[in-house]
């Protein structure tokens, strides 16, 4: 049974940093994508970066660009969103999410909540 499974959420101050991870597990085989997507109270889920682990090419959306970074331990099947600089408007529970295509996402994890103080 395929798992993911977030952590390293918290409340953390404007300007600060978090780094979460996401362990993988219930399968061998790599996966095509892996991303990080968010959502804030009231608003739509909303994806924040992504990794091509073919070739490691990533992607962020430009509202967090220069800002956070996506990383994958593919020895240890771990997906990493480094978060620095954040602010308030970061505010959202973040789901690490993988597929064995481009056009879609097949697993989800459950989330873990980040909270930026101003």
């Amino acid at each position: 049974q395929v798992q993911l499974v977030e952590s390293g959420g918290g409340l953390v101050q404007k300007g600060g940093s978090l780094k979460l991870s996401c362990a993988t597990s219930g399968r061998t085989k790599s996966y095509v994508v892996m991303g990080w997507f968010r959502q804030a109270p009231g608003k739509e889920r909303e994806s924040v970066c992504a990794i091509n682990l073919s070739g490691d090419t990533t992607y962020c959306a430009a509202f967090v660009q220069g800002r956070f970074a996506i990383s994958v331990d593919n020895a240890n099947n771990i997906l990493y969103l480094q978060m620095n600089s954040l602010k308030p408007e970061d505010t959202a529970v973040y789901y690490c999410a993988a597929s064995d295509r481009i056009d879609g996402y097949d697993y989800w994890g459950q989330g873990t909540q980040v909270t930026v103080s101003s």
